[in-house]
């Protein structure tokens, strides 16, 4: 007695030198007959280590109870969870079965007793990572790939990832299929005849072993399949049947096998099951093979994480044991306590680092892997902060490394692809031309194998708008017929939403194909074509308004007159030198850079002269410098200039190749030009449309019509055929670009091939290889007489008319002023005397026979009246009387004169 009073002092003194009890216990719950035992070998070992390394709780043992219970048995899991509450525990580590997990957690819940393990809740620490980064994680590589179109298979009562939360954060077509182990093959058939080739898998661990086997069974383990699986334990799988045939399998994982830490413990987990299982305890057991997997990690790290827990809580708090029990339904006042030290561990174990927030693990990392012909690496990792780290792109876009034989599809165009008929040639050896080069230049580059082919169709694919289906190479690649579609294929916005593209190798336009219009023949007065004919009937109109304005000005200025044989005293009489006739040779002669012998006297005719030869100047001249150009210049009847010019008319038809990216272009377009093409060309169907574009050129040059078709095949057949031109501009912009089919892991590295081709020059060599080889092309004449010279218009010399009959009206104006100026002063009636001083053209006061006549007073308008009238009578005569110019009612006198 005395040594058992010594033994329960040494114990009290013990426990209140440390704040936790020497002895925690703690509880497990696994399920009955499992096919594995992994996870209770870990948890087994970890508390066998913990206990053996005193580095952690070196005053405490940590003892365990491990009870088992049925799957789906929840009144089993109650009884059993109130048995280890029975015998003291403070913890319960809960199975990975969600549905017993949420039994388990409602009794540690209403008890406060921690629960470990994968639920999520007030008094629980979920070690499994995050849903919610766990699925973005998924939701970062689909879209990494590019996945447009893809399917999840998936079990009711197993789940890693939220299936909608994926379908509604990604792009794309998804096929949702729940699936038990009876429907694997059906639904994958189904995916088969629907060519979804990118799926999903988010089964359970038995489920994935049998649909491997479906999918071998259905040979769908070609490279154009790509499985995404969510479970974490790829590599505990047999991928030997898979290796080999390139298909594509991907999945992340939690535990690193390649780390020399995790390798240790896996070695000495071995030997610890290899211990234990020859014990009597587990004699029911058969013995298996130890496989690392991530719940048995996930249960090591459990345990570790329960003792940093309690770690921390002996430094700073006294943790009182008490148990409790289901009948009396006492909360442990400890429980919380424990519950915030275990929420505040932060840690490394064999699932990386370790961190939690309200219960919740917020720091993990997962490595991306991939199944490789010889094992499955490691290509990638994705952390919560991070998010998606790919250090090894090749293995989801370089297939070089497969040796891969791909079928290519093409159609026959110059020279894009063209073929050789001889019997010597077979295989891909039938085809040259641009695009064959560049197919031959980016094999070599990507490093995969072809075998080039026609498409059955000869058509390079356009979607029916009453169908809705496409035909041509388009359908050969979403039915997944070919690989690749290589040719003069133009990059549309409907193709792609169907197939994928890659870069663009060659950038184009639409434009028209015409034959080259014929030159203008010669005529017998090609001299009058500088002007225009309305030119020259004005020119010819204004001829004729001067020479009558000149002669009409030229009789009412009195500086125009001048007397004739001014001694002769008999015949007095003046004279004008502006006859009719005068007057249109004078100006005649201007016009034509003559000397005349008529020189204007007068202000007013001179300034009509001036205007007249200033008029006569720009006329000439220009008519000189068009006709130089004429002379020059061959002049081309050409009967359209663009594509409204073409729209605008009916005589000359037009049309496009039939079922081409051109057709779609013109049926698709909203502007109103396009929008009238294509319906000329509609009602006109099929003789708008032709099967080839040798078809459209024979037409072309059988002439009276037009070929709209892609610049780069124009501009290829114009310097062949020098009968052909272009007419106008590019009608849009596009490129041409190597098809695939949706999602292919091809389309990237074909990109990055062909930018680097550009970069480097090859395409462009390629280009002047095909396009300007100096022997095939023809030699036209000099552009610069090809231009039109167009005649003059009104438009651009109608000024100098302006400027002529302003002079005019001048001249005119100065005329009726002389006239007046002579008539107020030299024609005032006074008399006045004889003088010899005074110079014969002077004199205004005659004497005859001793008399003197006076001049009677007159109006100036009946004066000009009177001019008008002698010349409209006497149109032609030099000269008059000097006399007639009184009238009647004049008065003779016989005053002596002075």
């Amino acid at each position: 007695m005395l040594l058992i009073s010594k033994s329960l002092l040494l114990f009290r003194l013990i426990y209140c030198a440390s704040s936790i009890p020497p002895v925690i216990r703690v509880g497990a719950i696994f399920p009955k007959q499992p096919v594995k035992y992994n996870s209770e070998l870990a948890f087994r070992y970890a508390i066998h280590r913990l206990n053996d390394d005193k580095s952690l709780l070196p005053e405490t043992i940590v003892d365990y109870e491990v009870e088992y219970v049925s799957h789906l048995d929840s009144f089993e899991t109650v009884r059993k969870v109130c048995n280890l509450l029975r015998v003291g525990v403070q913890a319960v580590f809960s199975p990975t079965d969600s549905v017993l997990a949420a039994h388990i957690h409602s009794i540690c819940d209403a008890l406060d007793i921690p629960n470990i393990g994968r639920s999520a809740h007030d008094f629980s620490i979920n070690v499994y990572p995050s849903k919610k980064y766990v699925n973005q994680a998924f939701i970062d590589v689909i879209r990494y790939l590019n996945w447009t179109r893809f399917g999840i298979l998936h079990e009711r009562e197993y789940g890693i990832i939220d299936l909608h939360q994926i379908a509604r954060s990604v792009q794309a077509e998804v096929h949702m299929r729940q699936v038990s182990r009876g429907s694997y093959l059906s639904v994958l058939n189904d995916f088969k005849n629907k060519e979804i080739h990118n799926v999903i898998i988010d089964t359970s661990s038995d489920g994935i072993s049998i649909l491997l086997k479906n999918i071998l069974q259905q040979q769908m383990n070609e490279y154009k399949y790509h499985y995404f699986f969510t479970s974490f334990d790829l590599e505990t799988y047999d991928m030997e049947d898979f290796k080999y045939n390139f298909v594509n399998i991907t999945s992340f994982r939690l535990v690193d096998i390649g780390d020399v830490a995790v390798k240790q413990i896996l070695k000495d987990i071995k030997n610890y099951g290899h211990h234990i299982y020859q014990s009597p305890d587990f004699s029911q057991h058969s013995r298996k093979s130890f496989s690392f997997e991530s719940e048995p990690a996930l249960m090591y790290d459990s345990v570790f994480v329960f003792a940093m827990g309690l770690q921390t809580l002996e430094q700073s708090h006294i943790l009182d044991i008490y148990n409790v029990t289901c009948d009396e339904e006492i909360p442990w006042n400890g429980g919380l306590s424990l519950i915030n030290y275990l929420n505040a561990v932060e840690w490394k174990g064999l699932t990386g680092p370790i961190q939690f927030k309200e219960g919740q693990r917020i720091q993990f990392k997962l490595d991306l892997i991939k199944l490789k012909q010889h094992s499955i690496v490691k290509v990638g990792e994705w952390t919560p902060h991070g998010h998606l780290n790919i250090t090894d792109p090749s293995m989801f876009f370089d297939s070089g490394s497969m040796n891969v034989t791909l079928v290519v599809i093409t159609i026959l165009e110059t020279p894009y692809v063209m073929m050789h008929y001889g019997k010597n040639f077979t295989g891909n050896e039938r085809f040259y031309g641009f695009c064959v080069d560049i197919l031959e230049t980016i094999s070599h580059e990507v490093g995969f194998g072809y075998i080039l082919d026609l498409v059955p169709d000869r058509k390079y694919g356009a979607k029916d708008p009453e169908s809705g289906e496409w035909n041509g190479m388009v359908a050969q690649l979403m039915q997944y017929k070919a690989d690749l579609a290589v040719g003069s294929m133009t990059i549309t916005y409907a193709r792609e939403s169907v197939i994928d593209f890659t870069k663009p190798f060659m950038n184009l336009g639409i434009s028209i194909l015409f034959k080259v219009p014929t030159s203008e023949p010669t005529r017998l007065f090609s001299f009058m074509n500088p002007l225009a004919i309305e030119i020259w009937i004005y020119v010819l109109m204004a001829y004729f308004l001067v020479s009558i304005c000149i002669y009409l000005v030229g009789k009412l200025s009195p500086i125009e007159w001048k007397y004739i044989n001014p001694c002769d005293l008999n015949n007095i009489t003046i004279g004008n030198q502006f006859t009719l006739s005068d007057s249109f040779w004078f100006t005649i002669g201007t016009l034509m850079q003559q000397s005349p012998d008529i020189y204007p006297r007068a202000i007013s005719t001179r300034i009509i002269s001036s205007i007249w030869g200033f008029f006569s100047l720009i006329i000439v001249a220009s008519y000189t410098a068009n006709l130089a150009a004429f002379l020059t210049t061959e002049r081309m009847i050409n009967p359209i200039e663009n594509a409204e010019d073409l729209a605008s008319q009916t005589e000359i038809s037009y049309g496009t190749l039939d079922s081409g990216s051109t057709m779609t272009f013109f049926r698709d377009s909203m502007i109103e030009t396009y929008k009238k093409m294509w319906r000329s060309m509609d009602n006109k169907k099929p003789s708008a449309f032709t099967t080839t574009y040798e078809d459209g050129i024979r037409r072309v040059n059988q002439g009276n019509y037009a070929y709209l078709m892609e610049s780069t095949m124009l501009d290829y057949i114009v310097q062949r055929d020098c009968n052909l031109t272009q007419i106008g501009g590019l009608l849009d912009t596009k490129g041409y670009g190597i098809a695939t089919p949706k999602g292919s892991p091809w389309r990237d590295k074909i990109s990055l091939a062909i930018l680097e081709l550009q970069e480097k020059g090859e395409i462009q060599m390629l280009y002047d290889k095909w396009w300007k080889n100096t022997d095939e092309t023809c030699t036209r004449k000099s552009p610069s007489k090809q231009s039109k010279a167009n005649a003059l218009g009104l438009e651009s010399i109608g000024g100098v008319f302006v400027v002529l009959f302003a002079g005019i009206i001048v001249a005119v104006a100065v005329a009726l002023f002389e006239f007046w100026f002579n008539f107020r002063y030299n024609y005032k009636a006074k008399p006045l005397s004889f003088s010899n001083s005074l110079p014969p053209d002077a004199r205004i006061v005659l004497e005859t026979n001793e008399r003197t006549y006076l001049q009677p007073k007159r109006c100036f308008w009946i004066e000009i009246f009177e001019e008008l009238r002698y010349a409209s009578w006497c149109l032609n005569k030099p000269k008059r009387p000097e006399l007639n110019r009184v009238c009647s009612k004049c008065k003779i006198t016989s005053k002596p004169i002075i």
